[in-house]
């Protein structure tokens, strides 16, 4: 039966390509980003009305309070685990987005001509530079998909924790931003926005693992000798910059224009979300030699909400890239632990 599904799908997701093959690269990007949002307004209005009929039957002695914390906690993992599946269908959609524009099967911008709306009417413009026989986009607004990776490190009290934790503590981060030009007559000055996952990742040293104790949540031995011990912190983001581009106008004939990141760049701002899933994964040799794989999802007290600041500077589609929590990782632990990245992004159009 998995089987047959699994080719029905595979079916579906064939022919909804072959009908979406006119649509822009831009067009597809955007339907994938509404859908994510779409998703997680979903599945936090529903969990707002199991809760309020959680509270109300609490309010009610319909329920105790154990009893209450109990199903409201299940709840939550129920449409975290929701968000994350739902999610990952339309990730495994940009991820093929991508590779159809790579493969060039997917157009990024009209390939002859142009035509926008300016006040006072329409013109028309050429959509290459013959000089330079690159595409550029017109357009105020344009969209991009976004893929960034790099270290990851938890600050303790101010200071980076470089003692308990792996080198290879990492993020990565995707998503779609619109990158919108917000003088007439300067390519100076733009806003990106858009909507992203962070996924967060600590490696402990020693073989440590953490642990929820005396409502804390701390770094614990193992007891066992660990081939991997990582916690995941997933959050869904809406992150805002103002973007400084600094490439110039271009000409073209009688037309100027204002290609989009096209030269150096340097953008600084923040973003703001909510937690949508926290994991644990350990593997090791057990006494039979056999290897044993566990997994621990919810239960690490990690903060429901996130914000945070960042910025990058790049040429052209690569930038380098630091992002910064602002709020706390665990909701409940009597230090400030906080999140710090630096990688790598691209923006790519």
């Amino acid at each position: 039966m998995k089987t047959i599904t699994f080719y029905v799908v595979a079916l579906l997701c064939f022919v909804a390509t072959r009908l979406n093959a006119q649509e822009t690269f831009e067009q597809r990007a955007a339907t994938i980003a509404n859908n994510i949002e779409r998703i997680a307004k979903e599945e936090k209005d529903s969990l707002k009305i199991e809760v309020d009929a959680v509270n109300q039957q609490l309010e009610n002695n319909q329920l105790t309070q154990a009893q209450a914390d109990v199903q409201r906690q299940q709840y939550a993992e129920k449409r975290a685990k929701n968000i994350e599946d739902r999610v990952a269908a339309e990730q495994q959609k940009l991820a093929e987005l991508v590779q159809d524009k790579v493969d060039g099967k997917v157009v990024s911008k009209p390939s002859k001509r142009i035509r926008i709306s300016i006040p006072g009417g329409y013109e028309e413009y050429p959509a290459t530079d013959t000089v330079h026989n690159k595409a550029y986009d017109f357009k105020r607004t344009t969209s991009q998909f976004l893929f960034a990776i790099g270290a990851n490190r938890m600050v303790n009290d101010g200071e980076i924790d470089t003692d308990n934790f792996k080198w290879n503590s990492d993020f990565y981060e995707w998503g779609v931003t619109w990158n919108t030009r917000m003088l007439k007559n300067s390519n100076l000055l733009h806003v990106r926005y858009g909507l992203s996952l962070q996924y967060n990742n600590f490696r402990p040293k020693d073989d440590k693992v953490f642990a929820l104790v005396n409502g804390q949540t701390t770094l614990m031995p193992s007891g066992i000798d660990l081939d991997l011990s990582r916690l995941r912190i997933v959050n869904l983001v809406v992150p805002v910059h103002l973007e400084f581009d600094f490439g110039g106008k271009k000409t073209n004939g009688d037309k100027t224009y204002y290609p989009v990141q096209d030269g150096f760049r340097v953008g600084i701002g923040g973003y703001a979300g909510f937690n949508v899933k926290e994991k644990q994964i350990i593997k090791f040799e057990n006494e039979d030699g056999n290897d044993v794989k566990q997994k621990t999802k919810g239960g690490f007290n990690a903060n429901d909400f996130v914000y945070g600041v960042s910025a990058y500077v790049g040429i052209g589609d690569v930038a380098l890239y630091a992002k910064y929590d602002l709020q706390t990782i665990f909701s409940s632990n009597d230090i400030d632990q906080n999140n710090v990245s630096f990688g790598i992004r691209f923006d790519i159009n």
